[in-house]
């Protein structure tokens, strides 16, 4: 699979959506991340905060004018991890 280079950024303060999730309820939510842990996201979705483990779901990013697909399993590090590992 081709590198993503979302997965070197900063995805807190993006809006997501959900695109495919192990909990159906999940599938098609929309929502801003607020903070973002090693195996979570914490997002806003209609003024309420939620917590979805990134392992469980596939997200869709909008990045630099384009639809970008990131399966959780490839965001599974500390943020801070993350953003230096994928440099």
């Amino acid at each position: 699979m081709e590198h993503e280079p979302i997965i070197s950024d900063e995805l807190i303060g993006r809006t997501v959506i959900i695109t495919e999730c192990t909990d159906p309820s999940w599938v098609h939510q929309t929502g801003l991340i607020i903070d973002e842990t090693q195996q979570t996201f914490l997002i806003e979705i209609e003024k309420k905060h939620k917590r979805i483990a990134k392992q469980t779901a596939t997200f869709a990013f909008e990045y630099h004018g384009k639809k970008t697909i990131v399966k959780g399993s490839r965001l599974v590090y500390r943020p801070e991890d993350r953003i230096k590992k994928t440099r």
